[in-house]
């Protein structure tokens, strides 16, 4: 069984998680609900960072369909993170 073509592909090789991040998030912003991502890491943080990640922001993660690459689909309420630093929730207004 092959895995479900992405709409949304982030190349985060050669990347530390942080720098990873701020162009997850940048590269999200606009994408529809029920968007399926896949996120290419080589920062052996990755596999703990990203699920993180979704737990904080309320996105689902779905694994890692290949070695490398982790799935995840956007929801239609995430939790707004900093735009400077999106492992932070932005404060309340």
């Amino acid at each position: 069984m092959t895995a479900p073509t992405p709409a949304l592909t982030v190349d985060g090789r050669g990347l530390l998680c942080v720098t990873l991040l701020l162009r997850l998030r940048a590269a999200i912003t606009g994408a529809p609900p029920g968007t399926l991502v896949h996120v290419l890491a080589t920062d052996p943080a990755a596999p703990l960072d990203l699920p993180a990640w979704c737990h904080l922001t309320g996105h689902h993660y779905l694994g890692e369909p290949a070695p490398g690459q982790y799935a995840l689909r956007l929801t239609a309420t995430p939790v707004p993170t900093r735009p400077d630093a999106p492992w932070h929730r932005e404060p309340p207004a």
